[in-house]
């Protein structure tokens, strides 16, 4: 699964990657956690923009909101079978923007050591996400959405059994285009990541409390860091 990520970098830089104005609330984030407030860049009737989300799906038919808490990953082996993501993968497709994101990697001891994940060039980039609109009875209106997971790569399968599907630079507007795809040309596009362009390194359990929010988050202990 993915239960942490960061977004980092300046708005300058971000802007500059995506071509797309980001809102005026922007800050960095160093431990975003599920149901908290993300950016997706999404494309449709309305153009292409980036919006505020909320991490968690709400489907549009949901009763009750708090379905979101167990919908932050969708699994993209079976996105066309489950109620709750069938309808979004076929035209609310978006990309959450991030820079990395954590694992916790088991140690022989019984513990969890958190990992830090990123691009060997340190750019940001869009997991593939899904979103939907949500009217709650007392017409509130929520914009939330979850992060497509696939099979680890081989620098992450010794870390976890899955990984976020990062979207390569040079599909992401296919995979943003909301007109209609067969399964077998999304299918495609969710595949793991290429290892050899992923860094990772170990980091301090400040992590693990949603509550720290701060550079020292990223910053790795005293390990070489591992690539492909």
């Amino acid at each position: 699964m993915c239960g942490r990520f960061t977004l980092t970098l300046s708005a300058e830089q971000i802007e500059a990657r995506f071509g797309v104005s980001l809102p005026v609330s922007y800050k960095p984030r160093y431990n975003i956690a599920p149901t908290q407030e993300i950016l997706a860049l999404i494309s449709d009737a309305q153009g292409r923009r980036i919006e505020n989300f909320r991490w968690g799906l709400i489907p549009h038919w949901a009763k009750d909101p708090k379905i979101a808490q167990r919908l932050i990953n969708a699994r993209a082996e079976t996105l066309w079978e489950k109620p709750s993501f069938r309808d979004a993968v076929q035209s609310r497709r978006c990309l959450i923007l991030a820079d990395g994101f954590y694992e916790w990697r088991q140690t022989p001891q019984g513990k969890k050591t958190p990992v830090y994940v990123h691009l060997r060039s340190k750019e940001p980039f869009g997991f593939a996400g899904l979103w939907e609109t949500w009217h709650s009875p007392d017409g509130q209106t929520l914009k939330t959405c979850t992060i497509i997971t696939t099979e680890p790569n081989e620098l992450l399968r010794p870390i976890h059994n899955r990984m976020p599907v990062i979207v390569p630079k040079e599909l992401e507007e296919r995979w943003l285009d909301p007109s209609p795809k067969t399964r077998a040309e999304l299918e495609r596009l969710l595949c793991p990541y290429r290892a050899e362009e992923l860094e990772l390194y170990d980091v301090s359990a400040a992590v693990n409390s949603p509550s720290n929010d701060g550079p020292e988050c990223i910053q790795p202990i005293e390990q070489p860091k591992r690539s492909l």
